[in-house]
Order: C-alpha cells, then sequence, then structure tokens
C-alpha cells in the first residue's frame, strides 16, 4: 500500500488521535503534491491562468501562493 492509501485508510479510523493525525499527514502531502504539479505545468509554459482553472481556485489565489516560490526541484545558476 501507498503511503497515501494507508492515510487514508487512517483518516477513517474511529480513533480520532489516529483520524486526526492522519488528515495533517494528508493535508502536508497534498500541499507538496500540489507544489510538484504546479512547478510541473509552469515548466510546461502553463499560464496561471490554466493552473487555476485545474485546481479549481482563482487565477489571483493561485499565483499568490505559488508566483513567489522557487521551483521546487530546480539548482541555483540559470
Amino acid at each position: 500500500m501507498s503511503q497515501a492509501t494507508d492515510l487514508a485508510a487512517a483518516a477513517g479510523s474511529a480513533d480520532p488521535r489516529v483520524g486526526l493525525r492522519a488528515v495533517v499527514a494528508l493535508r502536508r502531502l497534498l500541499e507538496r503534491l500540489e507544489i510538484v504539479q504546479v512547478d510541473n505545468a509552469r515548466r510546461q509554459g502553463w499560464s496561471w491562468q490554466e493552473i487555476a482553472d485545474a485546481l479549481e481556485v482563482s487565477r489571483q489565489g493561485v499565483h499568490k501562493k505559488h508566483a513567489g516560490r522557487r521551483p521546487a526541484g530546480r539548482q541555483g545558476g540559470s
């Protein structure tokens, strides 16, 4: 099983401590995945509007969240 599958199962736990910890871990995982995919889209030339449409958020919101951040996986230099 994958980490996400395990976390999703744990999020449904009858034990609130287990469920809530899984929710936090899933939230963090989703944030990392969003960063990876926004960076991927930008490298492929997607506009902020295209990314916003895919994420079902406003262009302003996605731009504010991601534009000032260095793309993940990029090394310094060029």
